[in-house]
């Protein structure tokens, strides 16, 4: 039994040997938070752009100033600074480093001067394409900055088992497969009940059961790997 992937959720395993489980952010959300960065930006401009009118040629060579700043130092300086722009906020997103660290300057430079790649041939066409067939949502510009997007909102996933029967297993696990029986208990409460089923199907031939009966197999089998005797 192989352990597979879960979700969107991407594992990073921390110096100090410590797994975790950073739930990736998909296009949409990603959208909506660059719409609502645009729609400030925009509303920003248009705002300023009256008073600025009124300083003749001095407004206007500062108009178009403040349009570069806002539109590639707005996101590079939050990001580098925050991690995320008041739309990322908003949505509850947050960019990351592989490893899910903190990025820095020079990623964050990387991944908006980018953008002008993945806004090719339009609207965001080629971004979209990478980030549906990467398993982590990443579009080129994070490809290369070695960033990702993930959802703040929701804590890495390192949750406790829960508590009920003790199955032994009725065969040897290898040492990754029991990590997959572990990580399926600690994941799986946080799914619907019938995602939970439909991944518990996939170790039927360890339970020997499919449905919402696998699924409490496999808690059980959880059980019992953590010493729960």
């Amino acid at each position: 039994m192989s352990a597979p992937m879960l979700d969107t959720y991407r594992e990073v395993i921390t110096p100090e040997g410590v797994p975790l489980h950073l739930p990736v952010a998909g296009p949409l959300p990603r959208a909506l938070a660059w719409a609502i960065d645009f729609v400030i930006r925009v509303g920003a401009l248009m705002m300023l752009s009256i008073p600025l009118a009124f300083l003749g040629g001095f407004g206007q060579g500062f108009y178009l100033g403040l349009m570069f700043l806002l539109m590639w130092a707005y996101t590079i300086v939050q990001e580098a600074c925050w991690g995320r722009t008041l739309g990322k906020r908003a949505m509850g997103l947050r960019v990351v480093a592989r490893d899910g660290g903190p990025i820095g300057w020079m990623s964050a430079i990387t991944r908006n001067l980018l953008r002008t790649v993945d806004m090719l041939p339009f609207g965001y066409a080629l971004g979209l394409l990478s980030s549906l067939f990467d398993a982590h949502g990443r579009r080129l510009g994070d490809l290369v900055a070695g960033t990702m997007v993930i959802h703040q909102g929701a804590a890495p996933l390192g949750g406790t088992v829960p508590v009920g029967s003790v199955l032994v297993p009725p065969q040897p696990l290898q040492p990754a497969e029991q990590a997959a029986v572990v990580a399926f208990a600690e994941r799986a409460p946080r799914l619907s009940a019938p995602r939970q089923q439909e991944l518990a199907d996939i170790a039927a031939p360890l339970t020997g059961s499919h449905g919402q009966v696998g699924v409490l197999r496999l808690y059980a089998m959880a059980n019992w790997l953590l010493g729960r005797r």
